[in-house]
């Protein structure tokens, strides 16, 4: 579908590359569908145990691509089609294997919504985790206004998620949202050992805890419907629109 997901099985392990460099990794429509079919057909195969999402170039993703953004926003809104990065959170909402984030550079917007969904995350010393839809007039997505609260506090999430401040991988360990910082370049190959003595593990007594560990389906997937509500009804609005054309105008300079 594209060549930007890179997607390897080995042993017991799938890990689902993002592979973009000359863009730093940013998420085309095409790619998003691409990531959510490799995590929905991992399902359905018990010989993959586990999951690990990472991305090459010393980026994790520099989150959506804007010029989809300005597209979206300058188009007549379907409604009745689902953004395609909502049918990726989709299969990551509905995954049941563990999955891991190896993180080596930025996880920005997205990038820090997809690390929220995982298992266990792994970051280098040099990443940072930013999410800035509200720079860019927008909202929250992905239920981390539900889910990083939950994990951070309050106060970390406020910081994050409404004023767009960056947070470092130790902080980010000290705040929870991470299991384990390594030099960078060393993300994959941690996660890759994670991977393994999790798949040593009961196949099923581990899916049974996963799923007691985390919080509702239901509610995740009720938060995911509000703010693509209020995140779709945004893109068009004057604030996001202007956000967009100052982020082409700014890089063109």
């Amino acid at each position: 579908m594209t060549d930007h997901i890179i997607v390897t099985d080995e042993g017991a392990t799938r890990t689902i590359t993002m592979r973009r460099p000359e863009k730093k990794n940013t998420l085309t429509q095409e790619m998003y569908l691409a990531m959510s079919e490799a995590i929905d057909s991992a399902q359905s195969n018990p010989a993959i145990r586990c999951l690990i999402l990472t991305g090459r170039s010393g980026v994790f993703t520099a989150g959506n691509d804007i010029g989809d953004f300005l597209k979206a926003a300058t188009e007549a809104d379907d409604g009745a089609r689902p953004r395609n990065s909502v049918i990726f959170l989709q299969s990551l909402l509905n995954n049941t294997k563990p999955i891991i984030a190896a993180v080596d550079g930025i996880a920005i917007g997205i990038g820090m919504t997809m690390v929220v969904h995982c298992d266990y995350v792994i970051a280098s010393t040099f990443t940072t985790f930013s999410s800035p839809y509200i720079q860019y007039g927008l909202v929250p997505d992905g239920a981390t206004s539900l889910l990083v609260p939950h994990m951070v506090g309050q106060q970390r999430a406020f910081a994050m998620l409404l004023m767009g401040r960056e947070m470092s991988a130790e902080e980010a360990r000290e705040a929870g949202l991470v299991n384990q910082i390594v030099a960078p370049g060393h993300a994959v190959v941690e996660a890759q050992k994670v991977a393994r003595e999790i798949c040593a593990l009961p196949a099923d007594a581990v899916a049974i805890a996963r799923r007691l560990l985390k919080l509702p389906t239901e509610e995740i997937e009720r938060r995911i419907g509000q703010e693509n509500h209020f995140f779709a009804e945004r893109m068009h609005s004057p604030e996001a629109l202007a956000a967009f054309q100052k982020f082409f105008t700014r890089k063109q300079r």
